[in-house]
C-alpha cells in the first residue's frame, strides 16, 4: 500500500458523487501529512482500526431509510427504503456481498418500533432489532428525532409564524418575535423540550443496550441527524417568506443541535461511535440552493421529502459514517 490511506472503490447508485466527497473527505488514496512535529520514518504505516467487514445491519427512521430518494430499495412499501441511503452506499463502498447487508429501517420509525413491529402501509415492518445476531459485525443506528417529534415541533413553530405575521399586520408592536420558543417556555422560564429530549436519549440509550446484548460482537455507530437549517436564521426569510420568525428558526435550530449532543452523549456512554453528520452538512441546509443542499425545504424539489435528505444528503451522511468506520 506504501503508506497510502485507500478508501474502497464505491459501486451503484450516487456513486461518481460519493467518490468525490470521500476525496474531499480525505479518502483520495494520497498519504496524508503526518501530524506537525510528528517523527516518521521512511515506509512507516500508521496503525489503524480493522475496519468492520460485516454481516451489517443498518437501523433506523425516514432520514437512514432514505424517503424518497430513487430508486425504491426493498422491503414494505410503506417504509420507503431506498436503494440508494447512506446504509446502501455504505454497504457498497465496503464491498459487502448482499447476503452481509441488511436494511430494515423504515419511515417513521421510533424507538419502539426497534423492539415491536410497525404497521406502515402495505404491511408490517419486522422488528428492527430481530436482525441482529451474535455473528454481527457492524451496526449503524439512525432514531430518535421521531422520539422528540421534531417535525411536529417544526409544524407548531411554522403555525406560530404565521399568526405572527397575520397579527403583525394589524398590530406590528403586538406580534412576539419568538412565538414559537415562547409556547415552549414553562412560566418558570425553563424550556419545556428539555425533558423530552432526555426522554428521547433514555430511550436511545436502552435500545444501544439491545444492541450490544443481541450483537455482542459489532462495531456500533449511532448516526446524528444533518443540520436542517442554517447558522444564519435570515438566510431562510426569503424561502420561507416569514412563516416562521427568524427569532423561531434559531430556537429550531438549537433544539436540533440539543437533540445531536443528547445522541452524543448516549453513545459515548454505551460505548458506541457517535457520527457527526451536522458538521459536513452546513452550508447544505433546506435553505440553500438547490445545486447545493441536503436538505430539501418545506416545498421541495419535485419527487423530493420535505424536510428530509435528497440524494446528496445520503451521500454525505456516507462519507460520514465511512470516516467513522474507518477511523478517520
Amino acid at each position: 500500500m506504501n503508506g497510502r490511506a485507500r478508501c474502497g472503490r464505491i459501486t451503484g447508485a450516487g456513486a461518481g458523487t460519493l467518490a468525490v466527497l470521500l476525496a474531499l473527505a480525505g479518502c483520495s488514496g494520497g498519504a496524508k501529512p503526518a501530524p506537525h512535529g510528528a517523527a516518521s520514518a521512511p515506509g512507516a504505516t500508521v496503525s489503524r482500526p480493522a475496519v468492520p467487514s460485516g454481516p451489517y445491519v443498518a437501523i433506523g427512521d425516514s432520514y437512514t431509510a432514505g424517503l424518497k430518494v430513487d430508486p425504491a430499495g426493498g422491503g414494505v412499501r410503506g417504509c420507503s427504503r431506498s436503494a440508494a441511503n447512506y446504509p446502501s452506499l455504505v454497504a457498497a463502498d465496503l464491498h459487502l456481498a448482499p447476503g452481509r447487508f441488511t436494511d430494515v429501517s423504515c419511515s417513521s420509525a421510533t424507538t419502539a418500533d426497534l423492539t415491536a413491529a410497525q404497521q406502515v402501509a402495505g404491511g408490517s415492518n419486522p422488528p428492527q432489532l430481530d436482525a441482529l445476531s451474535a455473528a454481527t459485525g457492524l451496526v449503524t443506528i439512525g432514531i430518535g428525532g421521531n422520539d422528540a417529534g421534531f417535525m411536529k415541533v417544526m409544524e407548531h413553530c411554522a403555525e406560530q409564524g404565521v399568526a405572527a405575521s397575520l397579527l403583525r399586520a394589524v398590530d406590528p408592536k403586538g406580534a412576539k418575535d419568538s412565538p414559537c420558543r415562547d409556547s415552549y417556555t414553562a412560566a418558570d422560564g425553563s424550556d419545556k423540550l428539555t425533558g423530552v429530549i432526555g426522554t428521547v436519549g433514555q430511550n436511545v440509550a436502552g435500545v444501544l443496550g439491545e444492541v450490544t446484548r443481541r450483537a455482542p460482537h459489532a462495531k456500533v455507530y449511532l448516526v446524528g441527524y444533518p443540520a436542517l437549517l442554517p447558522a444564519d436564521p435570515a438566510r431562510c426569510g426569503s424561502l420561507l417568506g416569514g412563516a416562521v420568525t427568524a427569532g423561531d428558526l434559531a430556537f429550531l435550530a438549537a433544539q436540533e443541535q440539543r437533540l445531536n449532543a443528547e445522541l452524543k452523549n448516549r453513545a459515548e456512554a454505551a460505548g458506541a461511535v457517535f457520527v457527526d453528520t451536522y458538521t459536513p452538512s452546513l452550508g447544505h441546509d433546506m435553505c440553500s440552493g438547490q445545486s447545493t443542499r441536503w436538505i430539501e425545504p418545506p416545498f421541495p424539489a419535485a419527487g423530493r421529502a420535505p424536510l428530509h435528505p435528497n440524494a446528496a444528503g445520503q451521500q454525505g451522511m456516507a462519507v460520514a459514517v465511512l470516516r467513522s468506520v474507518r477511523g478517520g
